[in-house]
């Protein structure tokens, strides 16, 4: 982790694709949610071996993989899961809009909670669903569930809840009494939920992720569990992702949109790299979480010491860092425009993730603790 790697010209969205998204290519990128860190070695090492091989023809995902990855999950999240629960995707993204085509019809309504990851947004409302919001409430910058709102929003007629866990953009991990609480309420209901863990091994202790799903064997029967290799280990442009449903009704379900999709497997080197991340990626995960919060760390001493007006909300899970910025009287235009052209520093823009993020940004800091302090240095640029 402690060595920079020059990503440019590798066709990189984080790093080469600034311009279509900024305008602009002369920016320092803090923004896609990707590490600048190498995967762990035995997956390169994976990948090479099959290169030599030499042929590429479609490629099933084997009980080899299977069993790496309920492993991974019985060893880091102590849910005992079966083989036959897994489903497969290109990544969270396409498994959200597959549980929305599942689950819903055009015009029904679903459940979020802003500020929320972007794309929960757009799929539902690419699939002609309509967004139902209950925003999350920030009490001593902490996110909190307004429970009240909730059940609120639930009662309106809402058929599948899009739950961020642990949370993006905010960082948060829920507890297992606010995980209780919301299956309980979407169980009473008759509401769906689809929970997004992507980020689920990047937290640290004292926080501990708790899949919903795994909480009761009757909170199963109506989850869908969607994770991933690609955040964990650096791994996103492979495009492998998995689904863990227990309910076999459901699984039928979502078996029939993939074949309205044509999708019926992942990309062979995918299917490679998550086999051998999940079987020997687990010392790596735990340096790089450790090199993580230590530019966590570094940020929150530097930014209270600097730029005491923008306020770090603590990230309990992931290498993202949500920075309220509203002590600073800037609008979200204003505030892009220092970061933009004063600063030179790309991050990602709270309006983007619904109500509640105006005058927020988001940075990512699972990279060299060089880019770290220029990131830094930029943002005090930008608001001298």
């Amino acid at each position: 982790m402690d060595k920079f790697i020059d990503r440019k010209n590798t066709s990189s969205v984080k790093w080469d694709g600034m311009k279509a998204v900024f305008g602009k290519d002369d920016l320092l990128p803090m923004w896609v949610a990707d590490m600048d860190f190498r995967p762990p070695e035995p997956v390169l090492e994976a990948m090479k071996h099959r290169l030599g091989h030499g042929i590429f023809g479609y490629t099933i995902v084997g009980e080899c993989t299977e069993n790496a990855i309920v492993s991974w999950i019985k060893k880091r999240h102590r849910w005992e899961i079966k083989p036959a629960w897994l489903m497969y995707s290109p990544g969270v993204v396409p498994s959200i809009g597959t549980a929305i085509q599942a689950f819903t019809e055009p015009g029904d309504k679903v459940l979020l909670q802003s500020p929320v990851y972007t794309p929960f947004f757009n799929m539902i409302e690419n699939n002609m669903r309509e967004v139902v919001n209950s925003p999350l409430q920030m009490k001593n910058g902490r996110y909190e569930i307004d429970f009240n709102d909730f059940e609120e929003k639930l009662k309106s007629g809402v058929k599948l809840f899009l739950l961020c866990s642990p949370h993006n953009p905010g960082g948060r991990v829920w507890t297992k009494d606010e995980l209780v609480t919301m299956a309980e309420l979407c169980r009473k209901y008759g509401v769906i939920i689809a929970s997004d863990e992507i980020h689920a091994d990047l937290v640290a202790p004292p926080f501990k992720h708790i899949p919903i799903g795994s909480l009761e064997p009757s909170y199963a029967d109506f989850t869908l569990t969607f994770m991933a290799p690609s955040k964990t280990f650096n791994l996103a442009g492979l495009q492998s992702s998995f689904m863990v449903v227990p309910n076999e009704d459901m699984r039928k379900k979502i078996s029939g949109i993939h074949m309205k999709e044509g999708f019926f497997t992942l990309n062979t080197f995918g299917t490679i790299a998550m086999e051998a991340a999940y079987l020997h990626g687990e010392q790596w995960l735990d340096d790089v979480l450790a090199y993580i919060r230590s530019n966590i760390e570094f940020v929150k001493t530097e930014l209270a010491a600097n730029l005491p007006e923008l306020e770090v909300i603590e990230p309990e899970g992931s290498y993202l860092i949500w920075i309220d910025c509203s002590k600073t009287g800037l609008e979200d235009k204003e505030l892009r425009e220092k970061l933009l052209e004063k600063g030179k520093l790309a991050v990602n823009f709270g309006d983007a993730y619904g109500p509640g993020g105006e005058n927020f940004i988001r940075l990512n800091i699972a990279c060299h603790r060089s880019i770290v302090e220029e990131g830094l240095k930029r943002l005090k640029q930008a608001f001298s």
